[in-house]
């Protein structure tokens, strides 16, 4: 009975560091529209070993690029998005392309609406965290912009207007 007892609380120790272990943990931000607008969507954040996998899917949109960033501050309630705050930058880096070394840790690559308004993005970064750490996304927000971002422009990018925002949060 005692070694059942020692099995059964070794097997409950496994299974609970499972479920805590890092990289385990995804995050979902869902997308509402700001006021006058129609984009919506989903923004799914995934481990991938030290990486972020994030897939976007967006409709609502008008057919082009619009700057796309997670922003500091996990608040949607302004009727334009602004209450999301600035750009998430916990490194102090320059805005700028994703592709290139020096960037906000929020800027992301930029979505592009077909004719129909809707845009598809998967990527893998390497400037974001789930759950821990200061790249730690969850509680802030994801932020859609009518225009493209041009990625030199700071701290900004000239996106323009804020049409989604999302909080991201765990799942």
């Amino acid at each position: 009975m005692k070694q059942i007892v020692s099995i059964l609380a070794v097997g409950a120790a496994v299974a609970a560091c499972a479920t805590v272990a890092p990289g385990g943990a995804s995050a979902v931000a869902d997308l509402a529209p700001t006021a006058g607008n129609t984009a919506k969507g989903t923004v799914t954040f995934t481990p991938r070993g030290d990486k972020i996998a994030m897939i976007a899917k967006i409709s609502g949109l008008t057919p082009g690029q619009h700057g796309f960033h997670i922003h500091e501050n996990g608040d949607c309630s302004a009727p334009d998005g602004m209450s999301a705050g600035g750009h998430f930058n916990p490194f102090g880096k320059p805005h700028g392309n994703p592709a290139v070394a020096d960037h906000h840790a929020g800027d992301m690559p930029m979505l592009v609406a077909d004719a129909g308004g809707n845009a598809t993005l998967d990527v893998v970064v390497d400037t974001m965290t789930i759950g821990s750490g200061a790249g730690d996304i969850v509680g802030r927000a994801v932020i859609v912009h009518k225009d493209p971002d041009d990625f030199t422009t700071q701290p900004t990018g000239n996106s323009g207007a804020r049409v989604a925002c999302g909080v991201i949060r765990r799942t």
